[in-house]
């Protein structure tokens, strides 16, 4: 089946590069690990550097920019971390309230925000900041911590959280 193929299999399938063979490998991988009966098996998350090498090899070549909530439990072990919104990031277009839906429903203790800059500088925007800034607000509001905001590039990230943008008073 697809998750047993190796990257030249998927490259034969018909309009799969060697980028998309890589991505379709990640997604499968990851969501293999995300499938874990035991939640002690799941990934644990302890450092900025943890959540991005988990969602980078997936999030890295993406052609537009992805937005993702990586839901963690009170031991900080992946919960999951779907796809929230799929598009140009800025606040007009965001439904905050949208990004913490499955969070709240899977009764998360915290979560990472994720999203991806297609031209792999991971460098923040103004906007990325002020977006990172009402996550933050609404996260204080429903008694969901967010923990960070990365910016996946092509195999850089940057934490908004350790860079103080966004999170501070």
């Amino acid at each position: 089946g697809l998750a047993q193929a190796n990257n030249e299999e998927l490259m034969a399938a018909r309009g799969l590069g060697p980028a998309k063979a890589a991505q379709v490998k990640a997604a499968l991988e990851l969501g293999r690990r995300l499938l874990v009966e035991s939640p002690d098996q799941r990934p644990q998350v302890r450092s900025p550097a943890d959540a991005a090498n988990l969602l980078m090899s997936e999030m890295s070549l993406l052609e537009q920019e992805h937005l993702r909530v990586m839901m963690l439990d009170t031991k900080n072990r992946v919960l999951g971390s779907p796809t929230v919104y799929v598009g140009s990031l800025n606040t007009s277009m965001i439904r905050v309230g949208e990004l913490f839906r499955e969070a709240i429903r899977s009764n998360s203790a915290s979560v990472i925000v994720a999203h991806n800059h297609p031209s792999g500088d991971p460098t923040p925007s103004p906007e990325d900041v002020a977006v990172t800034r009402q996550i933050a607000e609404a996260g204080k509001l429903l008694d969901v911590d967010v923990l960070d905001h990365l910016i996946i590039g092509r195999q850089r990230f940057v934490s908004l959280k350790e860079r103080g943008l966004g999170f501070g008073p």
